[in-house]
């Protein structure tokens, strides 16, 4: 990586969880952090964080749904010199859990906007300024946050199931078209993490990985995904694009 410039990833959902986790280990990667996220609470700790890892820190929200924002959004981070990563990390779970046969266009509209529609059009509007600005000083990436629900399929929560396996695709066709750039595209796909977002069901998943819901029986940890999505992003697996790399403690393993 460049020693005059250190290179620059945007993070959205950035102000904490995994988000902040991927934060700060980037900064330990050498890179500068741009925080998007659509509230400013839990920003200042990020922030130092970022700093204590070495990186420089700056946060500007943005609501990933609002197509209409992203071009000022990213006006203002060429001005500031560019991205060379962008990690695809702002996401919403369902309304609520519940029956399949309950799920409102109202939730399933939220789920698609923020993790696949959002995330899609954000790509696509950084991937283009990345092809312009021409050749890099540092790697250039972009990395999909997705889920095991990506492929493990959940009936209470259909509808954030369906717009996960959609960002897995994404992962794939972006991977395919910016390939010919250099621009690596990766996906991440993480299974029962300590999040907020797992919160409400902490109880009933702590149980379940004590009984082996995966073959590590741990939670997960946001740094344990922090970590993966900085290697993808430094640039050090120099032949590998669109594959997913799981964080799940080896849920996704298929048993007989």
């Amino acid at each position: 990586m460049s020693a005059a410039r250190r290179p620059v990833a945007l993070v959205t959902g950035g102000r904490r969880g995994i988000g902040r986790a991927a934060c700060v280990a980037l900064a330990r990667k050498g890179f500068d952090i741009l925080a998007a996220d659509i509230a400013e609470e839990g920003v200042a700790e990020t922030g130092a964080e970022v700093r204590m890892a070495g990186g420089g820190f700056r946060f500007r929200p943005l609501d990933v749904s609002r197509l209409e924002d992203h071009a000022a959004f990213l006006d203002a981070a060429w001005e500031d010199g560019g991205i060379d990563c962008l990690v695809n990390n702002a996401g919403v779970g369902a309304l609520r859990r519940g029956d399949l046969l309950d799920v409102s266009p109202d939730s399933w509209d939220r789920a698609f906007g923020i993790n696949a529609r959002g995330s899609f059009f954000l790509t696509q509007a950084v991937a283009r300024r990345m092809i312009e600005a021409g050749d890099p000083a540092a790697p250039r990436s972009i990395v999909f946050v997705s889920s095991a629900n990506a492929t493990l399929a959940s009936p209470d929560r259909g509808e954030y199931c369906a717009s996960k396996a959609a960002v897995s695709m994404l992962a794939r066709v972006f991977a395919l078209r910016l390939a010919e750039h250099g621009i690596a595209v990766h996906e991440v796909r993480p299974g029962v993490i300590r999040t907020d977002l797992t919160a409400p069901v902490a109880e009933a998943y702590t149980r379940r990985i004590a009984e082996g819901l995966s073959p590590i029986r741990r939670w997960g940890e946001a740094e344990d995904v922090g970590r993966a999505i900085a290697l993808l992003a430094s640039g050090e697996l120099t032949f590998t694009t669109g594959d997913a790399l799981h964080i799940d403690g080896g849920l996704h393993v298929g048993r007989l």
